[in-house]
């Protein structure tokens, strides 16, 4: 028998033998045994900093597909959101959990793998005569929100369609710029995932109140993944479902005021 033909032999019947044992390899990362995951650290409760430590809803999901991938460590790369996907396509990253809508746009340039639902929020100060409860209440009102976020296209189409008086939008380098332009009276509005929107009324302490009774327009947030990736794109998407019939999965859904995807 040929040199290469038993080296390729030895090498199956090693990982069926690793496979059959239980011990799965792990994922194919840029760095071996680490998963580096980008993400913007300042979007609680997505992500946010305690101290040195990195926590939130992402770092949680993170941690645990690095554990089913072949207990990786994980490594988060803070990261503008705006730039998230440059960076995943500079390869300074494997991959995006970053709270992230999926959308055509955005999976035009990466592969995206849904992870949970969440809505949409409309915050005003709570001394605000106005209390809009659709996006088409936000005529003729300035608002803000975090700059690369899909709610631009949204508003600027509600505009558009439904305003004699067009909504002006404000966009912010973060989300607690934008809740500060909110006190302080620059904007009228401020529109935020549903999540971290009930986080900054609980941070406001009375000054800033969610106005729109049901969470808006349900979108899903998709872990992403470089084009032609295909092996960690798959190792990705098993180990999530895997985790998603976990009582952890549920649990942590709760916990965040998520839905499953």
């Amino acid at each position: 028998m040929h040199k290469k033909t038993l080296i390729r032999l030895a090498t199956a019947l090693l990982g069926s033998a690793l496979l059959s044992s239980g011990i799965a390899q792990a994922a194919p990362t840029a760095s071996a045994g680490t998963l580096k995951v980008g993400m913007e650290i300042s979007y609680p409760p997505f992500e946010s900093y305690d101290g040195d430590k990195v926590v939130g809803f992402d770092p949680d999901v993170s941690m645990a597909l690095a554990k089913a991938l072949g207990d990786l460590q994980v490594e988060f790369v803070d990261t503008r959101f705006p730039n998230l996907i440059l960076g995943l396509n500079a390869n300074r990253y494997d991959t995006i959990i970053s709270g992230m809508y999926i959308t055509d746009e955005r999976t035009k340039q990466a592969e995206a793998i849904p992870y949970a639902q969440v809505g949409t929020s409309i915050m005003v100060r709570s001394d605000s005569t106005a209390k809009p409860q659709r996006l088409e209440d936000l005529c003729g009102m300035k608002v803000g929100l975090q700059q690369g976020t899909n709610w631009i296209n949204q508003l600027n189409n509600v505009s558009a369609e439904h305003c004699t008086q067009p909504i002006t939008i404000s966009e912010f380098p973060t989300n607690a710029e934008a809740s500060q332009a909110l006190l302080s009276g620059n904007i009228q509005a401020h529109l935020e995932i549903s999540a971290a929107a009930q986080m900054i009324v609980d941070k406001a302490r009375g000054r800033i109140l969610i106005s729109s009774q049901e969470a808006l327009d349900p979108q899903t947030l998709g872990i992403y993944v470089k084009k032609g990736n295909a092996e960690l794109l798959e190792a990705l998407r098993g180990a999530l479902e895997t985790y998603k019939k976990s009582s952890e999965y549920g649990e942590l859904l709760k916990k965040y005021n998520l839905e499953p995807a």
